[in-house]
């Protein structure tokens, strides 16, 4: 891009009016100087759906957008609509990130770099030997992805839907090489008491669904915590994990690693990641006040 360029970004999604996300990117792209727009285009709002998302991306791209940020439920069916994605997403099946260049569109998941990015940054150094990730749904595809990138030793995956776990545990066997396993739901408990770590991937936690995914007893002291809810910053299952000196990692780091990894992505600059962290939890901060 030329220097000064003004970008112009969009969030597609249902219900993403209320998304921290375009706040987050302007506040960064203001304190390095860089004109940017970032609007939401509310599927719900507009009363659109899926089929619609060829036209969105037809519109968006005549309009003048440089990309697009793609979240629920457009994040398979857009790849439909690019015209090259990036091998990591290819293998997830999923984009989040879509950029606009003369070469065409361009897809990226920045979802599964974020949590990867956020893990190395917060638990470099944790036992990943045995680590039991709850929920494997489209996040946690994502989630699990990186973990196995980053060479986990042993993964296991519980969700209430048996079947997408298995679905899920033979994508990821398949795609490298480790085989991972698979537990029911009612056998957190056995398969927690020999893990050194969880990753909780479902919406527990968040402000519409509180509480915790699973009995508080079956934390440890020696077991770490890692959760991708991040609205409330310090979720139940964190606040809990903590009191009895258990290691956490926030939902917060993913989120904001995702929008650094999308933000230079889009700009060509990479952004400063505490500067950027800092936005984040002041907006998480004044949403928690406001609702």
């Amino acid at each position: 891009m030329q220097p000064g360029h003004p970008f112009l970004v969009g969030l597609v999604g249902t219900g993403v009016t209320p998304s921290l996300t375009p706040p987050m990117h302007m506040a960064e792209a203001a304190a390095l100087g860089i004109p940017y727009l970032y609007r939401p285009i509310d599927m719900t709002v507009l009363g659109l759906g899926t089929g619609d998302l060829g036209a969105i991306l037809d519109w968006a791209e005549r309009l003048g957008f440089d990309a697009l940020n793609i979240t629920h439920p457009c994040k398979r069916a857009v790849i439909a609509h690019l015209d090259h994605v990036d091998p990591v997403a290819a293998a997830l099946g999923a984009v989040n990130t879509v950029v606009f260049g003369a070469d065409g569109r361009r897809g990226y998941n920045t979802d599964t770099t974020g949590f990867e990015r956020a893990f190395v940054a917060g638990m470099a150094d944790a036992d990943t030997s045995r680590i039991v990730q709850l929920g494997a749904g489209g996040a946690g595809s994502a989630v699990a992805d990186a973990l196995l990138r980053r060479g986990v030793d042993g993964l296991t995956l519980v969700d209430v839907d048996p079947e997408r776990a298995r679905r899920l545990a033979a994508e990821l066997t398949a795609r490298h090489g480790t085989a991972v396993a698979v537990a029911p739901a009612s056998g957190i408990a056995e398969a927690l008491r020999s893990a050194t770590g969880i990753v909780h991937c479902t919406p527990t936690g968040m402000a519409e669904h509180p509480g915790l995914p699973f009995p508080a007893d079956l934390l440890r002291p020696d077991l770490w915590v890692a959760d991708i809810v991040y609205r409330p910053y310090v979720t139940e299952l964190l606040a809990t994990a903590r009191s009895i000196g258990a290691r956490t990692l926030d939902g917060g780091r993913m989120a904001v690693y995702q929008a650094v990894d999308a933000f230079e992505l889009i700009t060509g600059v990479r952004p400063d990641v505490a500067r950027m962290t800092d936005h984040f939890q002041r907006l998480v901060a004044d949403h928690e006040i406001l609702v």
